[in-house]
């Protein structure tokens, strides 16, 4: 083979000296870079609706029939519904326990969680309270002994701490807002509580969709929920506090500043139970506890903020009444 021939096969590659073969060799002698184990910004609220919005405006009409209707007639109607949605909430809520792996009696709690309501019926806070403490030693007893006396119970602190959670966050919250169409003092109808209570939660809800959609940059919690942003909290705070002042001056006939009271708990709770809600999901993975409502998931992911909400609304609709003999 001739020298010519020779050079002809021979590989050629970059220069020593180019720009090329710098190049590369600043690339071979270059650490890699680590990730950081802190992201760099938080991530931004989804300033969108994010829903099937003909499913949910339809699915909301129906809900919003019900509550008007139920609302206007009183209690006979307003107790059943509440009822309803609590059985619905706690099956969808221990359904979701149950495909995680956590132990609790579901149709007996389902059951127990009822007694607790209608005890409220006739005998207001005192049946509530009692129904609840009674609910909660059967809990604890049957984690006990559910598997036989001869056998050890199997995450007991775990299971029995999640149960007493659920009776809590579905029909003790879920009384209390039952038990709203029961304050009657003041020459006011318990259908004006619950149309009282109704607004403002829709009021809280609607304002912090539409600043949310329209202005959400900054993440309240992205940990927990990251489309929830501090400017859709600002909104239903605003919204919050105009409805309760109007709803306590003029159906409730209550001093105004203490609509600007139930405005700032009702939103806060209400904040804090969508939080509450979302980080349950989280750890369970899963994006909502049920399909029963189109567009909108499950019974739960309607009432997550409504419950809290309801207990502070008694308390503080309680108190006005107290306040305005």
């Amino acid at each position: 083979m001739s020298k010519a021939q020779t050079e002809a096969t021979e590989p050629t590659g970059p220069a020593e000296g180019t720009e090329m073969g710098a190049a590369e060799s600043d690339a071979l002698e270059a650490p890699e870079a680590t990730p950081s184990r802190w992201p760099s910004r938080a991530p931004k609220p989804k300033n969108k609706a994010g829903r099937n919005l003909p499913a949910a405006i339809a699915t909301g009409v129906v809900l919003g029939a019900l509550v008007i209707g139920a609302g206007w007639i009183g209690p006979v109607a307003w107790y059943p519904l509440v009822a309803v949605a609590v059985a619905l909430a706690m099956w969808e809520v221990m359904t979701r326990l149950r495909e995680a792996g956590y132990v609790q009696p579901r149709t007996l709690m389902i059951i127990l969680g009822q007694a607790m309501l209608w005890l409220s019926a006739p005998y207001g806070t005192t049946g509530l309270v009692s129904g609840f403490a009674f609910t909660v030693l059967v809990v604890m007893f049957w984690g006990m002994f559910h598997q036989g006396r001869h056998h050890q119970p199997e995450n007991y602190l775990r299971d029995t701490a999640v149960a007493i959670f659920v009776l809590a966050w579905i029909p003790l919250f879920g009384t209390f807002a039952a038990m709203i169409s029961r304050i009657t003092e003041a020459g006011v109808d318990g259908s004006a509580y619950i149309v009282a209570f109704m607004l403002c939660v829709v009021a809280n809800d609607v304002g912090g969709y539409a600043a949310g959609v329209m202005f959400g940059s900054h993440p309240m919690a992205p940990a927990v929920s990251p489309n929830k942003s501090w400017e859709g909290f600002a909104g239903s705070m605003t919204a919050g506090i105009i409805t309760g002042v109007l709803v306590v001056h003029f159906l409730i006939h209550g001093p105004w500043w203490m609509g600007i009271v139930l405005g700032i708990a009702l939103v806060i709770c209400g904040t804090m139970g969508d939080l509450v809600e979302s980080q349950f999901k989280r750890e369970l993975g899963i994006k909502d506890m049920s399909n029963l409502l189109p567009g909108h998931g499950g019974i739960m992911d309607r009432l997550d903020g409504m419950l809290p909400a309801a207990a502070a609304t008694y308390i503080l609709l309680t108190t006005i009444t107290l306040m305005n003999p």
